[in-house]
């Protein structure tokens, strides 16, 4: 798999660097790290996300899925999971390329295939799929058009669309098809996480999520927790933490304030709930990972 796979690698390490890379095409990312120690929470979003080089571990409600070249992974809606990524050893660094997804468009793609009758409940929101030979020849040439970034306006919808095509093809189309849909469980939940982003430093109205969703409460937190492995106050909680984390990391806040800010009505309880979600308080976490992006830059 990696001699059929250098060709992406070295595009992919000829246009990003260290960390995550916004690529001049729409919706791509290119990300390139060493191994971590040990799972880190994260946030997923509504992607499909390939690995070039190393593999990664990420466990969702208790369930550990592991992928590497050889597979892909869908994620239907924004989930935050915790993560570790592991390299190619040798020196060799993690490689990976993932693709925010447009329903809007993937509804487009979808609605020109033959129509396949699917169940409601699409399950888990994540799900992991083996890499085929025609999705690996069209994210070659996605990538391909880094080296030509004049042709990108035109060629990278057309390769887009075709990866989209490839992978609603694949034995993960249904999870894939039921983010076109809408009016399923799965658009009714998609609804309900981008109400709660949009209000995450607020107090959370359950009520607001079943009117936003067309769904009962009963309904709603069991298609949640299906999709998520989260209530949506554990959701909300999730969101609220990794912003605080980002303030931190990217200001010089104090603790309290950035806790006030994402929502918290209690220092002591945001300082609790950071401990618990990131094994460190505020002060420590910051001064870990200032150390090991003071240590990545000096390498």
């Amino acid at each position: 798999m990696i001699e059929q796979l250098q060709p992406h690698i070295d595009l992919a390490l000829r246009h990003a660097r260290s960390g995550m890379t916004v690529t001049p095409i729409q919706r791509l990312e290119i990300g390139v790290g060493q191994a971590t120690s040990g799972t880190a929470p994260c946030l997923y979003r509504s992607m499909i996300c390939f690995i070039l080089q190393g593999s990664k571990d990420v466990v969702i409600h208790d369930t550990l899925l592991r992928y590497d070249s050889a597979q892909y992974l869908v994620s239907a809606l924004d989930l935050p999971l915790s993560g570790q990524i592991h390299d190619a050893g040798d020196g060799r660094p993690y490689v990976a390329v993932s693709l925010v997804l447009d329903p809007a468009l993937l509804a487009e793609v979808a609605s020109t295939m033959p129509p396949v009758r699917d169940a409601d409940a699409p399950g888990m929101g994540i799900a992991i799929n083996t890499m085929t030979p025609p999705l690996r020849d069209t994210l070659l040439r996605l990538l391909a058009l880094l080296d030509t970034p004049a042709d990108i306006p035109v060629l990278a919808p057309m390769a887009e669309r075709e990866l989209l095509y490839r992978l609603l093809q694949g034995p993960k189309g249904r999870l894939l098809r039921h983010i076109a849909r809408p009016e399923g469980a799965l658009g009714r939940i998609r609804r309900a996480v981008e109400w709660i982003r949009d209000h995450q430093n607020a107090r959370l109205r359950i009520e607001a999520l079943c009117d936003v969703s067309g769904m009962s409460r009963a309904s709603l937190h069991r298609h949640f927790v299906a999709l998520t492995g989260l209530s949506p106050i554990q959701y909300q909680k999730q969101l609220r933490l990794q912003e605080a984390r980002q303030l931190l990391l990217s200001g010089d806040r104090t603790a309290s304030d950035v806790a006030f800010a994402v929502g918290y009505e209690s220092a002591s309880q945001f300082s609790r709930e950071y401990l618990r979600q990131f094994g460190a308080s505020p002060v420590r976490d910051m001064r870990q990972l200032r150390q090991t992006i003071g240590s990545s830059a000096a390498a």
